[in-house]
């Protein structure tokens, strides 16, 4: 009952009790066994000096106990229940998980997006480290070796290279020569003095080559040369020796020529200058070492750093979104409370936006009226004090105040009625979510 309806009854009943008291004036005057006697017409009862009738201070209203804070949870996305890590009036903290759904594929999608955004991370970490000190000294020994044979190229043939060439020529004549004529004792002496002639050189050329044979352009050095002509005129020699030493052959004959042929080749290709073709390659090939090893020095381009890092951006974004979608997975706290209502089982499929569990902190209430029609809100303000009496406690009164007057209203059973929340100022271990009250707010 509002305040306008209690104002009206109390003056309909003041109404009334001037009408009984008319109606008693009037039977006084029924004639009786006694003479009657004239009466005076009677006069009307001024109601000018009558107290004003005062409406109420109060506001009367129904309400509901509720927690102070509470929320109806539910998940983002569908999925099968896989774990339910509380019960019915279990105690929980926030951010503790309460629901689980299966997660398999979420995590798989997690997985994948980690390895993709770590490989990605991993080259632009490389790009901006730039080459490492060996890579750049390998390079730099195949830039020396192009050099140092465009070098000789451009020089051509060493004096002692031509020297040597022009003595495996003679010897190769002197062996043909001497196969035409046949062996003899002296020959044979000779021969074996050749022999052992060209294994001291050859022995020298090895320890020569020994000492150089660490370096990276060993096949280039001029020591390698000396070593390979020294080994062949040891090999000529000998093979003489063993050609006095056996009987001459038409097989034999042909063969000294062919070293003959070839000794003449090794020492005009010496002796003659260098291609302009042989040029143009070697310097060709020095260009293009070079630049490599001046790609190593200078680093990564800048446009390839900044694709690098945009694919670094791009996978990062990517592992939060996996991440994010696996954390939907999950229903978690949002504040402490208690589970006042589980809706939800293991193995159930859940549906987005579906209340899976109630929760609230049922550690103080505040009352909501549900009745307050748009004449009587006007009338109270927040700080007003309130009397609350509930139906299920008769004995229980308490007192509070009104913290908030929500400011829109909504329609019901034609009226517009607004919520009022009133704080009580004492709490009861018997209220429970949802008790009826009456408030009487002043």
């Amino acid at each position: 009952m509002n305040s306008l309806s209690r104002d009206l009854l109390k003056s309909n009943g003041l109404i009334a009790v001037l009408f009984v008291g008319a109606m008693s004036l009037a039977a006084c005057a029924v004639p009786g066994t006694e003479a009657v006697e004239e009466q005076p017409p009677a006069t009307a009862i001024s109601t000018d000096n009558l107290a004003p009738v005062k409406a109420s201070s109060e506001v009367i209203s129904d309400a509901v106990v509720v927690p102070s804070q509470y929320a109806s949870l539910s998940l983002p996305t569908a999925g099968i229940v896989a774990e339910l890590w509380v019960a019915e009036g279990e105690r929980v903290e926030a951010g503790d998980v309460l629901v689980q759904l299966n997660a398999a594929r979420q995590i798989a999608v997690v997985s994948q997006a980690e390895a993709s955004f770590k490989s990605v991370e991993a080259r632009l970490a490389e790009l901006k480290a730039g080459a490492r000190p060996q890579e750049i000294a390998v390079a730099q020994a195949v830039v020396d070796a192009a050099l140092a044979h465009q070098a000789r190229l451009e020089a051509g043939a060493r004096l002692e290279a031509i020297t040597s060439a022009e003595a495996a020529l003679a010897g190769a004549q002197s062996s043909l020569q001497k196969l035409n004529e046949g062996p003899g004792r002296s020959e044979i002496v000779a021969a074996q003095a050749e022999v052992d002639s060209a294994d001291a050189a050859r022995q020298q050329a090895q320890a020569a080559y020994d000492r150089v044979s660490q370096a990276a352009d060993i096949a280039l050095r001029p020591e390698s040369l000396q070593l390979q002509q020294a080994t062949n005129a040891y090999n000529a020699a000998l093979a003489r020796l063993k050609a006095l030493n056996q009987r001459v052959t038409a097989a034999d004959i042909a063969g000294a020529r062919a070293q003959v042929k070839q000794a003449r080749s090794q020492l005009d290709a010496l002796v003659a200058d260098a291609h302009p073709a042989d040029l143009a390659a070697a310097q060709a090939e020095v260009e293009r070492v070079q630049a490599q090893l001046d790609l190593l020095l200078a680093g990564a381009r800048s446009e390839t750093l900044a694709a690098a890092e945009a694919d670094v951006a791009s996978a990062a974004a990517a592992l939060e979104q996996a991440r994010a979608a696996l954390s939907d997975m999950q229903l978690v706290a949002p504040f402490a409370g208690t589970i006042a209502q589980l809706e939800v089982k293991v193995g159930e499929q859940v549906v987005p936006g579906v209340a899976a569990i109630q929760l609230a902190d049922l550690s103080t209430w505040q009352i909501e009226t549900d009745d307050l029609t748009e004449l009587d809100v006007v009338e109270i303000a927040a700080g007003d004090s309130a009397r609350i009496s509930f139906d299920a406690i008769p004995d229980l009164t308490i007192t509070g105040s009104v913290i908030r007057v929500k400011d829109i209203g909504e329609s019901k059973l034609g009226d517009i009625t607004y919520t009022v929340v009133v704080a009580p100022d004492s709490f009861d271990k018997r209220l429970r979510w949802n008790m009826t009250a009456v408030v009487t707010i002043d």
